[in-house]
């Protein structure tokens, strides 16, 4: 059953390196909220933290390298796999 929030930080990621891990997401679709019945990906320092000035952001713990699902409805073993895919590549 979906509804979990889950955070990660890609290591030593850029925006860049941020931007280039979500377009290889097959399955996981790119959002600027979070909520659905499918699993989003949202990368908070340019969507819904985009405002917080970079200093309060890094504070915060909120990196270039965060990373937030909202997880879906879609199988475990699938939403997973489209992580390990698109870490792999």
């Amino acid at each position: 059953l979906g509804g979990a929030m889950v955070s990660f930080v890609l290591k030593n990621a850029t925006r860049e390196g941020v931007f280039a891990f979500i377009g290889r997401l097959r399955m996981i679709t790119p959002a600027t909220t979070l909520g659905d019945m499918a699993t989003l990906v949202l990368y908070p320092a340019m969507s819904s933290h985009r405002a917080v000035d970079p200093e309060v952001r890094q504070a915060l713990g909120i990196t270039d390298g965060l990373i937030r699902l909202s997880i879906g409805v879609e199988s475990v073993a699938d939403i997973i796999g489209d992580l390990e895919e698109a870490l792999e590549r």
